[in-house]
């Protein structure tokens, strides 16, 4: 037993190895979900692309199959003498921290997480702000006065998108009801579409006819369950509205597509390490229209909407930020 699962550590060091070539520029390790989940990292991989053909240079990018893996990528595009290396997800923090310790001269940037390192640019975003935005979306769209929330793994983070998506539809209207629900406790709550739609299904028999999804790659289940039934869903990170057109009310744009290009832009050369907090002012987040949705976002919607932008920017209204205080001021 010891041997083969030494074997298979062999084989998967093995395979990592193989997807690097020497060299020196930025590289980009995604997380569980891969780059084409329409969601988190395929944003990173788009800012990624950006930089490629605007530069002309080429990056390193692996995409992680396993939680094992995280360390031995990073650790392996270290040893190939690129930088930056930038890491997708609170997830791999510990990874990070691990390979900046022992490569002290390369740079690192993190989206979603903080590594306290001299060497490492932590890049967070001001989830609540956005939330909020597309919560007052839900309540204005919704006819039934519920509306309702799914997260991908239930961590601190997913709760905050959570607490700023609650915090906006009581501002509109506060009897309203939000149901929420996350799609698990572990990393595969990431990538599980159809439970996240079975639960979808589940705050629709409760009233829900608006559902805001946080969950990565399992989001897709959320935005396809609201479509069958003819009703609004809320995409998350990148712009989804257009994977089911007519039916993604907004989406909570978080732009790490723009984080990852500038980080790659910069270079060593500009690496500014420490901790890059970006919410409306700073261009971070917002709330996504386009041609696809523009049909269902209303003038009285978007006024109400960017009032409320406003105010956030200039500081008259404070989102709530759970990771600050975990207890949400509304339910």
């Amino acid at each position: 037993m010891i041997k083969s699962l030494l074997s298979a550590a062999a084989i998967s060091t093995l395979m990592i190895s193989a997807a690097f070539a020497d060299g020196k520029g930025p590289a980009i390790v995604f997380d569980i979900g891969g780059k084409f989940d329409k969601s988190f990292n395929e944003s990173m991989f788009n800012g990624a692309e950006k930089f490629k053909k605007e530069s002309g240079t080429d990056y390193g990018q692996f995409e992680i199959a396993n939680e094992a893996q995280r360390e031995q990528a990073i650790r392996n595009f270290a040893d190939k003498g690129y930088s930056p290396i930038i890491a997708a997800g609170f997830a791999q923090a510990d990874a990070v921290t691990k390979v900046a310790k022992d490569f002290p001269g390369t740079k690192f940037a993190i989206v979603d997480a903080v590594v306290d390192l001299p060497n490492v640019e932590s890049i967070v975003f001001k989830e609540q702000e956005g939330s909020y935005l597309v919560g007052m979306m839900a309540a204005k769209a919704s006819k039934t006065g519920t509306v309702g929330f799914v997260g991908g793994m239930d961590i601190p983070l997913i709760r905050r998108f959570g607490c700023g998506y609650v915090q906006g539809v009581k501002a509109v209207n506060k009897d309203d009801k939000v149901s929420q629900n996350m799609v698990g406790d572990t990393g595969a709550a990431w990538n599980d579409p159809v439970k996240a739609g079975e639960i979808t299904k589940g705050q629709m028999a409760k009233g829900a006819d608006v559902v805001y999804a946080a969950a990565g790659g399992s989001g897709l289940g959320v935005l396809q369950a609201m479509a069958d039934a003819k009703k609004l869903s809320i995409g998350v990170d990148a712009n989804q509205n257009y994977v089911h057109p007519g039916s993604v009310l907004t989406s909570m744009v978080k732009h790490v597509d723009v984080a990852v290009y500038n980080t790659m832009k910069a270079g060593d050369a500009g690496f500014q390490p420490g901790v890059h907090a970006l919410g409306l002012k700073e261009g971070g987040v917002d709330y996504a229209m386009d041609d696809n949705n523009k049909a269902l976002v209303s003038d009285d919607m978007k006024k109400a909407v960017e009032t409320a932008k406003a105010d956030i920017i200039s500081g008259k209204t404070e989102v709530h930020d759970y990771m600050a205080d975990s207890k949400c001021p509304v339910e």
